[in-house]
């Protein structure tokens, strides 16, 4: 535990509820991404653990990673940092619910789509919009086509547009849509659907089944970082949208 993450673990010890973020709009900068990755390597260890509720803290889910550490002389240790997290994420060998309130954007987006269920409220959005600052979004260029198809991957990751809550369940985005807080019904849905499994054989059933996207994730992954550090930051435009975005005015594109 951290000031960046909280755990609380509930009645039941076979649950945890996680809530991470210090903040307005909870940004997953590099030391919350360490303080994340430590949880996920317990959960690792906690034989009883069946599932966590992810939850960004107070009235956000996350706005996404943090746009300084986008920056030319940071952005390789931010991506490796963040694939550090997807990947601890993965191999925790539990189930993970993220409980979505308000905004759930960006590197947000990216890591509740790597849960294996969103729970949102029903005034909540969600959105890829790195293309407006001129970049991309490694991690979910990989996930996004596995959850909801690649037509809706590439309008989200290609048009940087934001999702109602209604649309993203209709897409498949989203699982569940709830008027209460979502951590509840996250909850809620782990104890009817979970509990009388045994963890241990869950927790072989979860890397079964994410074995696949697992190792996408540890081979294809670094390849697109390699896009995004070689190419990409290599353009003026990049590097033009994130001071932009960090100034607080419009890009001006000279498209090279």
């Amino acid at each position: 535990m951290s000031d960046m993450v909280r755990v609380t673990p509930q009645e039941d010890p076979a649950f945890w509820r996680v809530a991470f973020g210090a903040g307005r709009g909870n940004i997953i900068d590099r030391a919350t991404m360490a303080a994340l990755v430590k949880v996920f390597a317990d959960a690792r260890q906690a034989p009883g653990l069946k599932a966590i509720c992810l939850e960004g803290a107070g009235a956000d889910f996350s706005f996404g990673a943090s746009v300084q550490e986008h920056q030319i002389d940071q952005v390789a240790e931010m991506l490796a940092e963040f694939r550090q997290l997807i990947l601890a994420l993965l191999e925790s060998r539990v189930v993970v619910v993220a409980a979505v309130r308000g905004r759930c954007l960006g590197g947000g987006l990216e890591l509740a789509s790597v849960c294996h269920r969103i729970v949102a409220t029903a005034d909540a959005t969600f959105g890829q919009p790195e293309i407006a600052l001129g970049v991309f979004a490694p991690v979910a260029s990989i996930v996004l086509p596995e959850r909801v198809g690649r037509p809706h991957a590439e309008d989200l990751c290609l048009t940087g547009r934001t999702l109602s809550a209604d649309e993203a369940h209709d897409i498949g985005l989203v699982d569940q849509v709830t008027s209460q807080d979502p951590s509840i019904d996250a909850l809620a849905w782990a104890r009817t659907h979970l509990a009388p499994l045994s963890a241990a054989s869950l927790r072989i059933a979860v890397a079964a089944i994410r074995a696949d996207l697992t190792d996408r994730v540890r081979t294809r992954l670094p390849e697109l970082e390699r896009l995004y550090l070689t190419e990409l930051m290599a353009t003026k435009d990049a590097n033009e949208g994130l001071n932009a975005f960090l100034e607080k005015r419009r890009p001006v594109w000279s498209d090279r």
